[in-house]
C-alpha cells in the first residue's frame, strides 16, 4: 500500500511544487510507490502553472513541472493524504487552524525530516532574484532525500 504525501506553501506555484518535483524524482530513483501532491493555503494563483522561474530551475534538474497547476487546500486533502507537509512555519500554523475535526493525515514541516535544521523555514523565492530558486531547489531537494528515507521505513 503506498503512502501519500502534500506539500504545502503559501500560493503552490514556488516552493511546493520544486517539493513536490523533488520528491517525485527521489521516489523514483528509489522505485517508492508514493502519491505525492502540492498545493497552497491560499486561492489566488489557483489554476495558474507554477512561476516561470520555479519551472526553469526543476528542468535544469531533470524535472518538468510545467504540468502542474497550483490549487488551495481542501478540507478532503486532511483524510486524503497520510501526509501533509507545510514549507514554512506560517503555513503550517495555517494548516492546524483549518484541519478538520475527523483530519487523518500527519502535520508536519519540511525542515523536521531535516536533522540539524527542525523548526526552520524554507525561505519563499517569489520575491528574490532567480538565484533563490536554486537556493530552494537545493532545501527541497535535501528533504526530500530524508523524507523518502523516512517513507520507506514508515
Amino acid at each position: 500500500m503506498s503512502q501519500s504525501v502534500l506539500f504545502v506553501c503559501l500560493g503552490n506555484i514556488c516552493r511546493s511544487p520544486l517539493a513536490e518535483a523533488a520528491l517525485r524524482q527521489e521516489c523514483a530513483r528509489a522505485g517508492l510507490d508514493v502519491v505525492i501532491d502540492s498545493a497552497g493555503t491560499g486561492d489566488w494563483h489557483a489554476g495558474q502553472p507554477a512561476d516561470e522561474r520555479a519551472q526553469a530551475v526543476a528542468a535544469r534538474n531533470g524535472v518538468d513541472i510545467g504540468h502542474l497547476r497550483a490549487r488551495q487546500v481542501t478540507a478532503s486533502d486532511f483524510r486524503d493524504f497520510d501526509h501533509i507537509i507545510a514549507l514554512d512555519n506560517d503555513n503550517l500554523r495555517d494548516l492546524t487552524a483549518i484541519r478538520p475535526a475527523r483530519a487523518t493525515a500527519k502535520l508536519s514541516l519540511l525542515f523536521d525530516h531535516v536533522p540539524g535544521r527542525e523548526g526552520e523555514d524554507v525561505a519563499d523565492p517569489y520575491y528574490g532574484r532567480d538565484n533563490a530558486f536554486d537556493q530552494t531547489w537545493a532545501e527541497v531537494t535535501e528533504a526530500a532525500t530524508t523524507i523518502r528515507k523516512w517513507l520507506e521505513t514508515a
